[in-house]
């Protein structure tokens, strides 16, 4: 069970266990379990080691724990609230405002119905890829909250510093269209989960939690595919009777790097009920037929869940999304038949099965940072490290795995001898102009956290420093001696590139079909691109990889099935 939980997943299974375990009938194996002593179940009067569920599932206590504690506040936040006739009109009116429609639909609108979901309920789950709205809809939704309640206490947050910056940047630019009064009640920060909860000096234990709970009236969390089942939790218990709770996610995407696979399983499906159906569609319009029609999946938690399925960023026909597509419908063979084929610019794959890269994959990646390249030679872009950054992020390497020829630290010591020569060739200091580097541990005094980006760029006196972009636009500059731990920032793995964005993107493949290279990887390195995406790579693994969803073994969809009847 604990080699288990370092995979990822919240539980084991018995059909895992070794002979004579293994080959028992399952009543003869719970009652075996039962007799050692060091497993309880449900029947039991005290926790014990271990947990067995009798459906086959073996627990660390501690796990067992989390998913019925999450379970239980899942279910006690998803309560629909009563809206006043006079604030349904109200709503309604505001909510056509802000999603109006710009052409006949022949579906409802899933931006506004997710709006409307969090306007009557304490619990929304919005699911949508890459360019699907999930920003837009929540700008309209706080909107329509602060216009219907203005002292609301909207807070923001997500699992890192830099999908909390992001998402504070994103929604600073989406505002600037709303009336002042609204401007003004919105936050002004983005908290990191961690910051948020409030850390202490015990590891695991938080200043808000369930009899603590947070001083706010609604949450909205973005990159919520990266929470664990232990963060989750956590998170969720803090929250205040009556809140709301927003989570933004892409079910598709990578799940966790701890344990669980939490977003995932809360949107496997959709679906509202008869009364859920009716109130929204007295907030958004049509009937409440068309709204149960779009039930999909299994849904662990109706009348709480939207998934998102338009993207404006790039149309399921255009490149990137037909390939996005293909991955996540496990057509391995067809996507690989079209990219080699290069019918759409926007695509491309360089055939490359070899132990390191070939020529053609390292041409392909300097290639890429030309902009860098040209920016760091430009007398005035070469100084500044908001120019820097741009051309910076108009390209990056993505890697599975970070050791070997194929991973992240040998395309980080590529790029960066190439910087090197380019900037400071004369010196051998680890500290050069234009190296970029990503902080891998969260430093609450200098206000620096892992996934943030720097840049080394000189200062006026000409001492190197690093710049790292502040909220407000304006950059800070650390002595390079300060900084936590940290690492090269020219390739990074698909996981440290969850919540960025990239003009274009190189997927560099491992040589092998290792364990981490599964259908949501691949999925989530193609949908950090926005313009074109290139893979470089053995044709064998690609295809393993779409043909490899990622299976983490859990509990959690059954305890809240459970707990909904």
């Amino acid at each position: 069970m604990s080699a288990a939980t370092a995979e990822g997943h919240v539980c084991a299974h018995v059909d895992a266990l070794p002979p004579p375990w293994q080959a028992m009938p399952p009543d003869e194996l719970h009652a075996a379990l039962m007799a050692t002593g060091v497993v309880a179940d449900d029947a039991s009067a005290e926790p014990a080691p271990l947990f067995a569920d009798g459906s086959g599932r073996l627990y660390l206590w501690r796990y067992h724990d989390y998913e019925r504690r999450l379970a239980s506040a899942l279910h006690a936040l998803a309560q629909p609230f009563a809206l006043a006739d006079a604030d349904i009109a109200r709503l309604r009116a505001q909510l056509d405002q802000l999603f109006p429609a710009d052409a006949p639909r022949s579906e409802p609108d899933r931006q506004k119905l997710a709006a409307a979901l969090a306007l009557q309920g304490g619990l929304t789950v919005i699911s949508g890829g890459p360019g699907t709205g999930k920003t837009h809809t929540v700008v309209g939704l706080l909107a329509a909250l602060l216009t219907l309640q203005p002292d609301t206490r909207v807070a923001l947050a997500a699992p890192t510093g830099k999908a909390a910056a992001r998402m504070m940047d994103t929604l600073r630019r989406r505002t600037a269209d709303l009336p002042s009064a609204i401007r003004e009640r919105l936050p002004t920060e983005a908290w990191t989960i961690h910051r948020l909860l409030g850390v202490t000096s015990e590891a695991g234990r938080f200043r808000h939690h369930r009899d603590n709970p947070l001083p706010i009236d609604a949450l909205v969390v973005d990159e919520a595919s990266m929470l664990d089942l232990a963060l989750a939790t956590q998170l969720v218990e803090a929250m205040p009777t009556g809140a709301r709770l927003i989570l933004l996610g892409d079910k598709d995407q990578l799940a966790a790097v701890e344990a669980g696979a939490v977003f995932a399983e809360l949107s496997a499906g959709q679906r509202f009920s008869d009364r859920c159906a009716a109130e929204l569609a007295t907030l958004v319009g049509g009937e409440p037929d068309a709204l149960r029609d779009i039930a999909s999946g299994v849904a662990p938690l109706p009348d709480s869940v939207v998934w998102l399925t338009e993207s404006r960023r790039f149309r399921a026909d255009s490149g990137i999304g037909r390939l996005a597509s293909d991955i996540n419908a496990g057509r391995g063979v067809e996507a690989l038949d079209w990219m080699q084929a290069g019918t759409d610019e926007s695509v491309r794959w360089i055939d490359d099965a070899g132990e390191a890269p070939s020529a053609a994959s390292l041409a392909a990646v300097l290639a890429g940072y030309a902009p860098y390249f040209e920016a760091l030679l430009d007398e005035a872009a070469g100084h500044d490290p908001a120019a820097l950054m741009r051309a910076l992020d108009r390209f990056r390497v993505l890697c599975a795995v970070q050791a070997g020829p194929r991973g992240v630290m040998a395309i980080n010591d590529f790029v960066a001898q190439r910087v090197r020569r380019l900037t400071t060739p004369a010196s051998s200091s680890p500290w050069y102009r234009g190296r970029a580097l990503m902080i891998l541990r969260n430093d609450y005094a200098l206000r620096v956290f892992n996934g943030d980006i720097g840049l080394c760029v000189p200062g006026p006196g000409g001492e190197l420093a690093v710049a790292f972009p502040d909220s407000d636009g304006t950059w800070r500059r650390l002595t390079p001696s300060r900084l936590p731990e940290h690492t090269d920032a020219f390739a990074m793995t698909v996981h440290k590139s969850q919540g960025s964005e990239f003009e274009r993107v190189h997927l560099l493949l491992p040589a092998s079909a290792a364990a981490v290279m599964t259908r949501e990887l691949a999925y989530t390195a193609v949908t950090r691109a926005a313009s074109a995406v290139e893979i470089s790579g053995n044709g064998e693994v690609f295809v393993a990889a779409c043909a490899q969803p990622t299976r983490r073994r859990s509990g959690l969809g059954r305890q809240l099935m459970q707990g909904s009847h």
